[in-house]
């Protein structure tokens, strides 16, 4: 008879573990819903202009803060120099900061990469990439089409950032921005660009 109540006892415990798993999961697909309205509402503002992947995994949205109008672009296989500062907000419908109801202070947009703050020491050096090899898609889309000078806001979808997978404090479905600026296309000596 105990045997019988221990294995019972244990199938309720196990039950009740699935249970609270399935609780989680709204909570993921409310934050999931958040970031695709934040996009939408970004795809629906004529000052943004929309760039669909070549990857076929989406669009990504850009606003134009300077023209380089050098007609330079990088190709996929190019490795170029980027300053960028890129963020999140871990509440679309809440200012970047706010005042939380017990008195504190929430930094609600999370910047979580900056050459802004190379290393700490804030001096905004460029970093160099390869366009189809080290960055995310939306990333990587935005700088095919950029022109070397260019200056641009970028909104990224998650399926099109880091998707569904955490990455560092950056949550499974997550909108990014990027404002981002095309420094130069780093080409080997001898490159002749033909």
């Amino acid at each position: 008879m105990k045997t019988k109540l221990y294995l019972l006892l244990g199938l309720f415990a196990a039950c009740l573990l699935i249970s609270c798993n399935d609780d989680e999961d709204p909570i993921d697909e409310a934050y999931k819903l958040a970031n695709e309205a934040q996009f939408a509402k970004i795809t629906a503002d004529p000052a943004y202009t929309k760039i669909t992947s070549q990857s076929a995994n989406g669009h990504i949205m850009y606003k134009e803060l300077v023209d380089g109008n050098t007609g330079e672009r990088p190709y996929f296989s190019d490795t170029v120099s980027v300053r960028y500062t890129g963020w999140y907000k871990n509440d679309w419908n809440r200012e970047d900061t706010y005042i939380d109801g017990d008195g504190n202070l929430v930094r609600n947009k999370v910047i979580f990469d900056s050459t802004a703050d190379n290393n700490g020491v804030g001096n905004n050096i460029p970093r160099t990439f390869n366009v189809g090899n080290e960055l995310i898609d939306g990333f990587s889309t935005a700088l095919q089409h950029m022109e070397v000078g260019d200056k641009w806001e970028i909104w990224i979808p998650w399926n099109m950032g880091y998707g569904a997978s955490q990455s560092g404090t950056i949550r499974p479905y997550t909108t990014l921005a990027f404002e981002i600026e095309l420094v130069d296309i780093v080409r080997q000596q001898g490159y002749s660009g033909t």
